[in-house]
């Protein structure tokens, strides 16, 4: 199965995944891209949700209104304040003939989950294409886990993002490994697709290890990078991917 990315609010993407009329529904912000493609045949078989932000939920009450008696999955966090069944780490979910496998992956927020489904990594705001989300709840050696995790999944691993971030997130990577080919290509590609419209995601894992620098904080140019950001050598990867996170959050470029 495919999946496809409505574009919702200012720059979020909900996810759809399945064949035909009959799909799950990833993170609603915002309803309203779910009623039109409902209007185009549409049938939501169940809404997915990654965290408690609510640029990523708050599209539900709405879509429920509409099914009524819709299955909602959620992270087990009272922030999210629906009727929803609460999943975490080690749960399987069997929907549209798939078996949907959550991960825990926190960092961003501290109840943070993901969907893998089929070969998509529905992962909301904690890995992006050639980026990461911030640190709002958990520490660097929470983030750099999930983040080590995520990448160790097989490389044609669809990578579903919640935000529309790739072109910023690649001057960053640049700044960090401008000697980087197969991210020179990936940002091109990205710049491509952004001016005919299209999304840049999904990514793959793939593509995200060869040039996402969160996800290469073990390699000689990022190391370079960061000792020479810090000063010194970082003692570790650990240390590494906070100052790499650190940077970003300043940066301008």
């Amino acid at each position: 199965m495919r999946p496809r990315a409505l574009p919702a609010l200012e720059d979020n993407y909900v996810w759809v995944l399945g064949e035909g009329a009959k799909a799950l529904v990833v993170d609603p912000g915002e309803a309203a891209p779910v009623l039109r493609a409902a209007d185009q045949g549409l049938c939501p078989q169940a809404l997915l949700l990654t965290h408690h932000h609510p640029d990523h939920w708050q599209g539900v009450p709405a879509l429920l209104e509409r099914w009524p008696g819709l299955a909602v999955f959620a992270p087990d966090d009272p922030r999210i304040d629906l009727p929803c069944e609460r999943v975490g780490e080690g749960s399987r979910l069997a929907l549209l003939d798939l078996e949907v496998e959550v991960i825990a992956v926190p960092g961003h927020t501290r109840s943070h989950i993901a969907y893998l489904a089929d070969d998509a990594l529905f992962c909301g705001d904690a890995l992006f294409s050639l980026g990461c989300g911030r640190m709002r709840e958990g520490t660097p050696v929470q983030m750099h886990a999930s983040l080590r995790r995520m990448a160790a999944l097989p490389g044609d691993t669809r990578v579903c993002c919640g935000h529309e971030y790739t072109l910023a997130n690649a001057a960053f990577a640049l700044a960090v490994e401008p000697d980087n080919r197969a991210l020179a290509q990936r940002r091109d590609q990205a710049l491509q697709q952004r001016q005919a419209g299209l999304p840049t995601v999904p990514s793959t894992i793939a593509s995200e290890r060869a040039c996402n620098p969160f996800l290469r904080c073990d390699q000689p140019g990022v190391r370079a990078a960061v000792a020479t950001r810090l000063g010194r050598p970082a003692t570790d990867e650990v240390e590494a991917f906070a100052a790499l996170r650190a940077w970003k959050d300043g940066f301008a470029g």
